[in-house]
């Protein structure tokens, strides 16, 4: 054991001296361009009020579950918030997991068999990758949102594929071409199943229930830990998908429930969200101000996420702590999270932030281009 501690320490030293050493730090004081709170509803003291109403009315809620939802932890208010979103998203049923990444641990590692195929973009979210490491299928992966590279590697498969994407990519900021996946999808007769984390509550029920592909993909993924301003995850699924994972997927059965404030904090979310549909306009007209500053990114122009690449990681950090001194919060993305020489400072939009915010962000990044 001892000879390992020092190996750990090694790779920890190796990453210090890179400057590449993740560290957890409590939040700051500043404007916010790095959190996943896309429309503001984790810092709404309305919807805020809203679930402390739900508390003093049914305390229970704060009661833990005392089981897995096979044993003793299932509850009314977990099945019936499930029977909701499925209703919501148009989709015949929903399951209902603490996280995303609880989440698609639980579709990849149970869903594809031996002889199955995980085409999956090479830009798909990293639990993807750690569930298919739990299967014992094979894993593929295909040029970022290229049609070519993934028919191409569809063509010469033997087994069932399954096709991994996101919606709307978290460290590019960009949308995945889902109608033409989908397409090609039901051509090779491949079970598509979609990640919608960021983009769901940003364009409504997400780009699925925008585009009306409910009955083109076998599964999708719907977070509540970002725009929603939640916590948890809900697989959308047919019943013999939901059945099949009930009975098949370990970090479901294995895992003790959540609490049922977690599922009535995300019914009450969605009701927020139905409500106060304005906050979705005022996000885009952030995002267009973001926009008109002619800064380049390959990210989407209706993207709430904007990468702004910066592959020399000393200029990176100055510029990440010019603006951490000037009160705007940002994220710098060094490699291995995303590929040597693709470095950047990720910025998320909010519908709280002010158009004066924006554009003297944009004027302190311009100094470093």
């Amino acid at each position: 054991m001892l000879s390992n501690i020092f190996r750990f320490q090694e790779f920890l030293d190796k990453r210090k001296e890179k400057g590449t050493l993740r560290r957890l730090r409590l939040k700051s004081d500043g404007t916010d361009f790095y959190s996943n709170d896309y429309l503001g509803f984790a810092k709404s003291k309305e919807l805020q009020y809203l679930l402390l109403q739900k508390i003093m009315d049914n305390p229970q809620l704060l009661s833990g579950s005392t089981g897995s939802r096979l044993i003793s932890g299932n509850s009314q208010i977990a099945v019936s918030v499930e029977n909701e979103i499925a209703q919501k998203h148009q989709f015949e049923s929903a399951l209902l997991f603490p996280s995303g990444y609880n989440a698609n641990l639980a579709l990849f590692s149970t869903l594809p068999s031996r002889h199955d195929v995980v085409i999956v973009d090479e830009q798909i979210h990293r639990s993807v990758h750690d569930a298919c490491k739990l299967s014992n299928a094979k894993k593929l992966k295909f040029r970022h949102n290229d049609l070519e590279d993934l028919e191409d590697i569809l063509k010469r498969q033997e087994g069932h594929c399954y096709i991994a994407i996101e919606s709307l990519y978290s460290m590019e900021g960009d949308f995945a071409p889902i109608q033409e996946i989908a397409s090609i999808a039901g051509k090779y007769k491949a079970s598509l199943i979609v990640d919608e984390a960021h983009a769901f509550g940003v364009f409504g029920y997400g780009l699925i229930e925008k585009y009306q592909l409910q009955n083109h993909v076998s599964a999708a993924v719907v977070t509540y830990g970002k725009a929603l301003g939640a916590h948890g995850a809900a697989i959308l699924c047919n019943e013999t998908v939901k059945s099949y994972l009930i009975n098949f997927a370990s970090p479901f059965i294995y895992t003790t429930s959540a609490q049922d404030f977690q599922w009535m904090s995300i019914k009450t979310g969605y009701e927020f969200l139905d409500q106060n549909l304005e906050l979705t306009k005022k996000l885009q007209n952030n995002i267009r101000i973001f926009q008109n500053q002619n800064l380049y990114s390959p990210s989407a122009e209706t993207s709430p996420v904007q990468a702004i690449v910066i592959p020399d990681n000393q200029k990176l950090k100055e510029l990440q702590q010019t603006l951490s001194e000037e009160g705007f919060l940002t994220y710098a993305i060094y490699s291995p999270t995303v590929k040597e020489g693709s470095e950047r400072l990720r910025i998320c939009l909010h519908s709280f932030n002010t158009e004066e915010e924006i554009i003297k962000l944009t004027e302190i990044i311009k100094e470093f281009i």
